[in-house]
């Protein structure tokens, strides 16, 4: 993840018009968050809403799988409109740094955003829109980060003495 490109964004036509006019109330305010989410949207490819390749493509109400400056834990979380965000263990809201860099992004991409003071990178693993189970799947799953298991599957737990 060294030195990414930026990557191309899609978007359903229904998130793109409702993004657009979000982003723009925030950047008529001043908002450096919402003018970083109206660049990413003045750039992005608008499709029909029901396109198939939206599959594996980021978009609003999804969950997504990602890396953040590899090495770190994998997470999933899901993107919501500001009204939506109730969780900052389980929502990423459109309208942070993070947000705005995660619209629009296809299963593969890396993108970097600035939060924090720093520069990070994200990398996009997977998207999902189905059951609600797959994405506890998804949370519960043992990833493996440079060759390490994050969870140790292979520990019995407690036993009486």
């Amino acid at each position: 993840m060294n030195n990414p490109s930026i990557p191309d964004i899609t978007l359903p036509a229904s998130d793109h018009r409702r993004l657009e006019r979000l982003a723009r109330v925030g950047a008529d305010q001043g908002d450096l968050d919402a003018r970083f989410l109206l660049s990413e949207i003045n750039r992005a490819e608008i499709v029909p809403d029901r396109a198939a390749r939206l599959d594996n493509i980021v978009t609003m109400g999804s969950w997504v799988t990602f890396w953040i400056n590899l090495g770190f834990p994998r997470e999933t979380r899901q993107l919501v409109y500001p009204e939506d965000y109730t969780s900052e263990r389980t929502q990423i809201p459109v309208t942070s740094p993070f947000g705005a860099a995660l619209v629009g992004l296809k299963v593969g991409s890396e993108i970097p955003f600035f939060t924090a003071g720093r520069t990070n990178v994200v990398r996009i693993e997977r998207v999902s829109r189905g059951d609600p189970n797959d994405v506890v799947r998804a949370l519960f799953s043992n990833p493996v980060v440079q060759g390490q298991k994050l969870f140790d599957d292979d520990d019995p737990g407690p036993s009486a003495a």
